[in-house]
């Protein structure tokens, strides 16, 4: 017997959880590509899943279609009435140069009610992100004025302004150095485990094994395109992890397993 398995054996049973997503039988098509076809999976309230597979599978667009950012070819997605807020994480900030960073923490306000003028509530709420994000001597600053890291911490706090039930995060801190990827993955769990926001679930694709393993309830591993679901991971784990754990080092062999064809 593995050891993976067990250490799967070993720990009490899966807690059912809420779905707060259903996707049944989804398909994702651009022309004659086909993205996604005939995906099937849920993600429940207070779950942080990570989704993993080769680059161009089809993990952003899965993520965009929860997003509502793209119309399925087929299946459907549905959102649970405690999931009525979705905050969105791009790879890179895309920060507007011209705005603060304070400004651009606004900015979802103020497309949320056609371009008026914020109020001192949004204001408050905007400093407040700020400064959960450990950024709240930095306001008043440009994006050219911050670090790599900085930038990502204030396009956290953006998607967060809108207090969002799901969030979801497209391999959000992939182009920082691994010091910087490791104290905002550490402040990401911080911000998802904490009550300062009404956020309950993440969904976050990468291409870190060890990341995932290291953040996530669940790993869910896809094929080459069109993606389909090889296997999903769950993660037993207590946190704090760190992936030289043995624990945590016998489910990264066997995602990279499976990443590689190998199981």
């Amino acid at each position: 017997m593995s050891r993976l398995v067990r250490l799967a054996s070993a720990l009490p049973g899966k807690v059912p959880r809420d779905p707060v997503v259903t996707i049944d039988n989804l398909q994702v098509s651009f022309g004659d590509i086909r993205a996604l076809d005939g995906l099937t999976l849920t993600v429940g309230r207070g779950e942080f899943v990570s989704l993993l597979g080769p680059s161009g599978c089809g993990k952003s667009t899965l993520l965009k279609a929860i997003a509502g950012l793209l119309r399925p070819t087929a299946g459907r997605i549905r959102h649970a009435a405690n999931c009525q807020r979705i905050g969105f994480m791009f790879q890179k900030p895309l920060l507007l140069p011209w705005r603060t960073a304070l400004e651009n923490v606004l900015l979802p306000i103020e497309i949320g009610i056609g371009g008026s003028v914020v109020d001192s509530i949004d204001q408050l709420r905007a400093r407040q992100m700020l400064e959960m994000v450990q950024l709240a001597d930095f306001s008043g600053a440009y994006p050219h004025q911050l670090s790599g890291g900085m930038q990502q911490r204030v396009a956290l706090a953006r998607a967060l302004m809108t207090d969002p039930d799901l969030l979801l995060l497209d391999e959000p801190f992939g182009a920082l150095d691994e010091m910087t990827r490791d104290a905002l993955n550490e402040e990401l769990l911080r911000l998802w485990q904490g009550k300062a926001t009404r956020l309950h679930s993440v969904v976050m694709v990468t291409h870190s094994i060890s990341e995932a393993i290291t953040l996530s309830d669940r790993v869910l591993v896809f094929s080459l395109r069109p993606a389909r679901l090889v296997e999903d991971v769950e993660v037993r784990i207590s946190r704090p992890r760190m992936p030289e754990d043995p624990d945590s080092a016998a489910i990264i062999r066997h995602v990279r397993a499976l990443v590689r064809g190998k199981s």
